[in-house]
C-alpha cells in the first residue's frame, strides 16, 4: 500500500514535521480556495515555511476554481503529483501540458457522484486518477462505499487498455474501511491519523490493509 498522508486539520507547524517523519510514503496537500468548496486553506507562503525542511513527496490536490494559477504557484514546491477537478475547468489539455513540461505528474479528481465517462480520452495522457470517497472541502466525512464500483471499473479499463496511471482514493478511510480499497493503488489518509497517536494509527491502517 501506497499511503499518502492528509494534514488538512493539522495547523500546526511541528505537528506537520512529526507527521512527515513517520512511515507515510507521501505528504498529501489539500488546497482550498473558497470558491471550489467554501473552505480555504492557508496561504501559499505560510504553507511553504511549514513544509520546510520536509523531506517526503508531495502530492498536491487542487480544490480550486482557477487551476493553472495555483499550479503555477504550487510547482514551486516540486510535488510528484498536482491533482485537479476535471469539473473546475474547461483547459484540462493546456494543464495536463504544462505540467507534464514541468517535469510533474498529473492527476484528475472525480467526485463521489461524477461518472467515469468524463475521463476516458485523458486516460492515456494522465500518471493519476483521484476517486474521492467523500465530497471535496472537507475532513472527517464518512466513506461514501459506492465509489469502490467504480474503482473496480476503472482499473478494468485500466488493465485492458495497459494504461499507466495511478488509482487513488480519497475520504473517511480508516483501519475498517481501508481493506475494502485493495484496488487502489494509493490511499490518501488523514482525520483517522492525525486524530490521535501519529505512528500507531498508521500501524493500523498498514496491518488492516494486509490482512
Amino acid at each position: 500500500m501506497v499511503l499518502s498522508a492528509s494534514f488538512l486539520s493539522l495547523n500546526d507547524k511541528k505537528l506537520i514535521k512529526s507527521l512527515a517523519k513517520e512511515q507515510i510514503d507521501y505528504l498529501h496537500l489539500d488546497i482550498m480556495d473558497g470558491k471550489y468548496v467554501p473552505n480555504k486553506t492557508l496561504p501559499f507562503e505560510t504553507l511553504k515555511t511549514y513544509l520546510e525542511g520536509i523531506n517526503k513527496p508531495y502530492d498536491v490536490h487542487l480544490m480550486v476554481e482557477d487551476v493553472l494559477s495555483y499550479v503555477k504557484t504550487f510547482q514551486a514546491l516540486k510535488p510528484e503529483f498536482i491533482t485537479f477537478h476535471i469539473d473546475a475547468t474547461n483547459n484540462i489539455l493546456e494543464i495536463i501540458n504544462y505540467l507534464k513540461q514541468n517535469d510533474i505528474k498529473v492527476g484528475l479528481a472525480l467526485k463521489p457522484d461524477e461518472s467515469l465517462d468524463i475521463l476516458e480520452k485523458y486516460l492515456d495522457k494522465i500518471d493519476l486518477v483521484l476517486i474521492m470517497s467523500v465530497k471535496p472541502g472537507k475532513g472527517g466525512q464518512k466513506f461514501i462505499p459506492s465509489v469502490l464500483t467504480k474503482v473496480e471499473k476503472l482499473k478494468k479499463i485500466k488493465e485492458e487498455n495497459n494504461y499507466q496511471f495511478l488509482i487513488e482514493i480519497d475520504g473517511g478511510i480508516n483501519d475498517k474501511n481501508i481493506k475494502d480499497c485493495l484496488h487502489c493503488d494509493m490511499v490518501v489518509v488523514g482525520s483517522f491519523i492525525t486524530s490521535g497517536d501519529f505512528k500507531s494509527r498508521i500501524e493500523k491502517l498498514r496491518s488492516a490493509y494486509e490482512v
